[in-house]
């Protein structure tokens, strides 16, 4: 199967939902390239970007989940290739 590289970007707005983010993570731990974690706060929220190495359906089916936990926003970026 074809692999795309995308960044996941996720704004993390209600705290609780961070055992939520890293159990779908760990889900998908073969497809993670590595990542970065900022707690901001100035604002009382945490910055994740991932990024991540696997399937067109794979991504869409990390950041969908992630994006529909509470307090949580996801948006992906592609590469070209």
């Amino acid at each position: 199967m074809e692999t795309r590289v995308a960044i996941i970007a996720i704004i993390v707005e209600k705290a609780d939902a961070a055992e939520s983010i890293n159990a779908i993570l760990h889900e998908y731990s073969d497809a993670v390239i590595g990542r970065m974690g900022i707690p901001y706060r100035q604002k009382g929220i945490n910055i994740i970007s991932v990024a991540v190495d696997t399937t067109q359906n794979d991504i869409n089916t990390i950041a969908g989940r992630i994006g529909r936990l509470d307090g949580v926003t996801a948006k992906t970026v592609y590469s070209a290739t």
